[in-house]
Formats: structure tokens, C-alpha cells, sequence
């Protein structure tokens, strides 16, 4: 597959109509990643069984809703893998972000999908206890988020793709990475209000960044959307949904557990501390890999705008945001590493898996991408 000129990007209704080049100044935003997403394909009878009760609207699918959410949990070998108990978590939490298509906004808060909601997280949060180490804090928590990430040794995707991977492997890669990318960021904004002082003026100040800093084309899930454009990919959110392997989800839904609960306020903090410290070498990787293969500007921007963001990330979100609400708050001190360490692992596993899966020549998706 020749990408030494990048294709021409495809308009995202899907109809296959060729868009006229535009100057670089010129390219539209992104289509707002906030829409609603159409609704996957099921995949068990749990997530089978949510998605028929949201999109037809009917309360009293809800009684089979919660007996399914009872037996995927009971027949399951591993909460974290699980394809049917990640894609329906998934779901829940997506009702507080974008919306799925056909369901109401009002069912954000329906008492009994909080419920089932509740059932699977609190089984998340055992298979994540059982899967995650427990850093111990015997230093300053800068320092020992340093120390936790020099100590990962998650083989990494990035450098496989800097070196060896193909072109087609790359758009796997690409449509992986849309689940969380094309809404980048927004998870770790619902810490926001839970925070005081120096940690919520840094966490705002890294915020406004990945938001564009008042530039709504340089938002980073806009840039991406215009990397997947460039690529000949589909930028709608959630236009890989029935294409991505369950830890795609896993990874997402840390992030969404972590951000929308007030207790874990500190673990989200660690996550994107941890997110952020290890972000700018690899973006660097991905964007060699991506020249190497001939991919265009368009699609290698986003990397390339990582590179220089997260090196000023990284140390914002290690001492003024980890480190400052450590100091205001020193009992969340093993939850902001808890986190941390949560990030390294759950996406460990996740890029590590596609690159096992690409070194033994085999895809990384459930599916051909179309």
C-alpha cells in the first residue's frame, strides 16, 4: 500500500464523494466529536440487551438489562478483557459525554442504568486492584511518578511503528486510537471542579492546551480528526466502534471511572500525570514511522503536536498538578499513584497486545477496517 501521497480524504457521510483540496488554513474543524454516536454492534447479551432497551426507549427492558449485567459478570474470566462488559460500560458512560444516537438525553441519569452501571463498577474496580500494582509512597510524588514510569517496561508501539510497521497496520492503529482521541482530554476534565489551588490552576492550564487554547482547529481531537481524514480514515466518533479489540474500551473506561467520581479524584490526577510523562517520546516514534511510510503532513500534525505540548505537559502534571494536590491533600497521595501506575498498566496492555498481534502478522482489530 503506497502512501507517499496521502489520500484524498473522503467526506465523513460516508458516501465516498471526494472533498476538493483546501489549503491548510483553510481545512474545516473537525465535525463535532461530541455528537451522538450511532449505536454498535452488540457483543454479548449484555451489551445486546442495553442497547435495545436505550434505543427503543423502553423502561422495561431495564428488568433484562440488569439480570444480563448479572450474568456476564458471573460467566466472565476477566472483567478487563471482556467484550461484552467493557462495551456495555462503555455505553453507560458515553450517555455523559456525547449521547448515543436514539437515546434520550433524560436516560443520563436513569436510576436503574446507574445501577447496572454501579454492578459493573465495582467489578471493574476488583479486576483493576487485582490487575494494577500499588506503588508505595516513600518519596515525593514527582519523584515517584518519575521512578514508576522509568520502571515501565510495557513493550511499546510506538517504536514497532517507527521501525516496522506497515501502512495498513498504522490506519489499525489510527482507528484504535479514535475511541478516546477524537474526544481527547475530556475525561480528565471532570476533575476540574473536584480540585483546589495550584493542582486545579494546572490541570486548567493543561486543559486549555489540548482545547486549543481558543483556536477551535487546533483542538488535539480536531487535529486528530484531520489526521484520520488525511489517512483516508472515517472521522465520525465512534466509526470504528465495532472494529476495536475490548482493551480499547478497558482503557477508555478507566479514564471515565477514574473522572467521574469525586473519590478517585486523585487517581485521575495520577492518570494523566502518567499520560502526559510518556507521551512525547513515543509521538515523536509515531511521527517518524508515519514519514517513513509517506503519510502526509496532515496526519503526522497531531503527533508532532504532542511532541512539543507534552513536554511541557509532562512537567505541569507531575509537580504543579500530581504534586499540588499531593500537598493540599496528602491522603490521595496513594490514589494519584494508583492511578498512575493504573494508566501504564491498562495501556500497557492494550498497545503492547496490538503489537504482539502485528509482530505475529496478524491484525489488531475484530474486523477488516472498510
Amino acid at each position: 500500500m503506497t502512501l507517499t501521497n496521502a489520500p484524498t480524504p473522503i467526506e465523513p457521510n460516508g458516501t465516498g464523494i471526494p472533498k476538493p483540496e483546501t489549503p491548510d488554513e483553510a481545512i474545516p474543524v473537525a465535525a463535532d466529536p461530541m455528537r451522538p454516536m450511532a449505536p454498535p454492534a452488540p457483543r454479548g447479551p449484555l451489551s445486546a440487551a442495553l442497547l435495545r432497551t436505550m434505543t427503543h426507549q423502553r423502561l422495561a427492558g431495564l428488568d433484562l438489562v440488569d439480570a444480563s449485567a448479572t450474568g456476564a459478570l458471573a460467566r466472565t474470566r476477566d472483567v478487563l478483557d471482556d467484550d461484552d462488559i467493557q462495551l456495555a460500560l462503555f455505553l453507560l458512560y458515553e450517555l455523559h459525554y456525547g449521547g448515543i444516537e436514539g437515546v434520550p438525553d433524560s436516560w443520563e441519569w436513569e436510576p436503574r442504568l446507574l445501577q447496572v452501571r454501579g454492578d459493573l463498577e465495582r467489578a471493574f474496580e476488583i479486576a483493576l486492584r487485582g490487575a494494577v500494582p500499588q506503588p508505595a509512597a516513600t518519596r515525593g510524588v514527582p519523584e515517584a511518578l518519575a521512578e514508576l514510569v522509568s520502571l515501565d517496561d510495557s513493550p511499546g508501539l510506538s517504536a514497532y511503528v517507527e521501525r516496522d510497521a506497515t501502512a495498513d497496520q498504522v490506519l489499525e492503529v489510527l482507528a484504535c486510537r479514535s475511541i478516546y482521541t477524537l474526544k481527547e482530554a475530556d475525561p480528565h476534565s471532570w476533575a476540574i471542579p473536584r480540585l483546589h489551588g495550584p493542582a486545579k490552576v494546572a490541570l486548567v492550564e493543561i486543559q486549555a492546551d489540548e482545547y486549543g487554547d481558543g483556536r477551535p482547529e487546533r483542538q488535539h481531537a480536531a487535529i486528530f480528526a484531520k489526521a484520520l481524514r488525511g489517512a483516508g480514515l472515517d472521522d465520525r466518533y465512534g466509526a470504528y466502534a465495532d472494529h476495536v479489540p475490548a482493551r480499547v474500551y478497558t482503557s477508555m473506561n478507566l479514564m471515565s471511572y477514574f473522572g467521574l467520581h469525586r473519590r478517585w479524584r486523585g487517581a485521575i490526577v495520577g492518570h494523566l500525570a502518567a499520560y502526559e510523562m510518556t507521551s512525547t517520546i513515543p509521538c515523536r516514534a509515531y511521527a517518524r514511522g508515519l514519514r517513513r511510510l509517506g503519510f502526509g503532513d496532515d496526519v503526522v500534525d497531531y503527533f508532532d503536536e504532542h511532541v512539543e505540548a507534552d513536554a511541557v505537559h509532562e512537567q505541569l502534571a507531575a509537580n504543579d498538578l500530581a504534586g499540588g494536590l499531593a500537598e493540599t491533600e496528602p491522603a490521595l497521595v496513594d490514589d494519584i499513584l494508583f492511578g498512575a501506575s493504573a494508566c501504564l498498566t491498562i495501556d500497557g496492555r492494550l498497545w503492547g497486545g496490538i503489537r504482539d498481534a502485528f509482530e505475529r502478522g496478524e491484525s489488531a482489530l475484530r474486523m477488516p477496517l472498510p
